[in-house]
């Protein structure tokens, strides 16, 4: 029978629920990725296992305790992730690397992977910059992020947010209702992002003043986009001809984030793929960068990752 030990940790000054999680899910999550058992109580935290298993939770769970600390987020999902392929370089960052603090708003959005820090790094530093990854890696989120941030502190004075609607052939005219009905449906998760940075208030009036616009790819045409943090999402379904129309509404002051996933084109033809001709036609062009996100970046559910492994693998075979 192998012998089982106890270690203590002491969480003195950590917020018990931050660390704990709701109904003690971070605590459910980390004896799932470690195969420890995990308690608090007060301000001990009791962790029982082999020495094996303890000489590896502890650097772990120390790291998370120094999270609460911070008031950083902690949820099950970054716990397993992190505990299960023991990316412990993420436990070590700071509190303020890469955060984006909006006003009004309780909770900071903190890049939760090297991988997101990179990319906010990158959008900080370069007037273009692509963003190629799969799907619940943060790249459109993190994007509308740095647009609200932007904004909030002056730096520009309009975000715009584009999206092909390749299912109705940019056309939308058979579509019922007026533009904003017909172009709902594809423009949703635009709003999605928006609404979990900014008040609903704030965001209505911003958007009836247009201070923030969103539309479909096919309206970009023949604009000058000026003083403004423009994010085009789902890029992999942009022809070249569209992407190209896109990337030269550029103006000054401007910022301009593409983002895709070239696993999902929805094009007839996978080749007509703007966000896939870019990466031919781009790279080496000073001021524009691109960032390539993995499954390894993947922050959702604990399946996503595994899913966009299984696809990967079937289509590689």
């Amino acid at each position: 029978m192998t012998e089982e030990f106890r270690h203590t940790i002491s969480a003195e000054g950590a917020d018990p629920l931050l660390l704990a999680g709701v109904n003690d899910g971070n605590f459910a999550e980390l004896q799932r990725a470690l195969g420890v058992r995990v308690s608090q109580r007060g301000d001990v935290i009791n962790v029982s296992g082999t020495q094996a298993q303890l000489d590896r939770a502890t650097p772990i769970i120390q790291g998370f305790v120094d999270m609460a600390r911070a008031g950083q987020p902690i949820e099950p999902e970054d716990v397993f992730r992190i505990a299960s392929e023991g990316h412990t370089s993420e436990l070590a960052v700071t509190r303020d690397a890469g955060k984006i603090v909006l006003p009004g708003q309780r909770r900071a959005i903190i890049p939760k992977t090297p991988g997101q820090r990179e990319y906010l790094s990158l959008i900080q530093e370069h007037d273009v910059v692509i963003g190629i990854g799969p799907a619940g890696t943060g790249k459109t989120y993190l994007a509308v992020a740095k647009a609200v941030e932007a904004l909030s502190r002056k730096q520009v004075k309009r975000i715009v947010l584009a999206r092909p609607a390749v299912e109705a052939g940019e056309s939308l005219g058979f579509l019922p209702g007026d533009l904003q009905q017909k172009v709902d449906p594809y423009l949703r998760p635009l709003y999605d992002a928006l609404e979990d940075m900014m008040s609903h208030e704030r965001m209505q009036k911003a958007l009836e003043t247009r201070t923030i616009e969103i539309a479909p790819l096919a309206y970009m045409r023949g604009r000058t986009l000026s003083d403004a943090f423009i994010i085009l999402d789902e890029a992999q379904n942009a022809t070249g001809a569209q992407m190209k129309m896109f990337l030269t509404r550029l103006g000054m002051n401007s910022k301009v984030v593409v983002t895709g996933d070239k696993t999902q084109v929805d094009l007839p033809r996978r080749e007509d793929s703007g966000l896939i001709q870019i990466e031919r036609v781009l790279p080496g062009i000073d001021g524009i960068a691109f960032h390539y996100l993995t499954d390894e970046d993947v922050v959702r559910h604990r399946l996503v990752k595994d899913i966009i492994r299984a696809y990967a693998e079937d289509q590689a075979g």
